[in-house]
């Protein structure tokens, strides 16, 4: 009977030292593969929500693209490539009498490279009522080319009679490839 006894203990043993090298070795690595899988798995889905998501904004973002690049080619026309610096001074001083502005004068500055926008500031100067200042302002939006208005100043006159000084420095643009080919 010890015999059988110890049988039974060695296969006991062996039992429990088979099932514990499987816990260890093969059940316990496994649920930390599912687990990592499982987190995985919520990460791929979490992400094709987003992007099922963001799909769904695919047209309307197309569309504002291209209305973006409808105003940017707007922009790009009324950069010029050559600097016609003269012809613009003229315009201006075109729409300063077209709107009766008085003792005008019109400056230009020193010329500014910036990358492939070259810059020329222009101070702008003249008296006239404010209503005619603001239809220059008007006529000024209008033009061909791009001029960004940087600083205006607005003063009355001395006896209040209803005149304005307007002092204005603006930039216009050119291309700079444009003038170097």
């Amino acid at each position: 009977m010890v015999f059988r006894e110890r049988q039974q203990i060695a296969i006991c043993v062996a039992a429990a030292v088979i099932i514990v090298v499987f816990v260890l070795f093969r059940y316990l690595p496994l649920q930390r593969r599912i687990k990592t899988i499982k987190g995985e798995r919520a990460a791929q889905m979490l992400a094709i929500t987003k992007s099922s998501a963001e799909s769904r904004r695919l047209p309307a973002l197309k569309e504002e693209l291209i209305k973006l690049q409808q105003a940017v080619a707007i922009y790009e026309r009324r950069v010029p490539g050559e600097r016609a610096l003269g012809v613009f001074l003229q315009e201006i001083a075109g729409l300063m009498n077209e709107h009766d502005l008085r003792e005008h004068l019109v400056q230009p500055g020193k010329e500014i490279e910036a990358g492939k926008l070259n810059c020329i500031p222009v101070n702008m100067q003249c008296k006239g009522k404010l209503a005619q200042i603001f239809g220059f302002y008007k006529s000024l939006q209008k033009l061909d080319r791009l001029a960004r208005i940087e600083q205006v100043k607005l003063v009355n006159d001395k006896d209040f009679a209803g005149e304005v000084s307007m002092q204005t420095k603006a930039i216009i643009y050119y291309r700079a490839e444009a003038e170097q080919g």
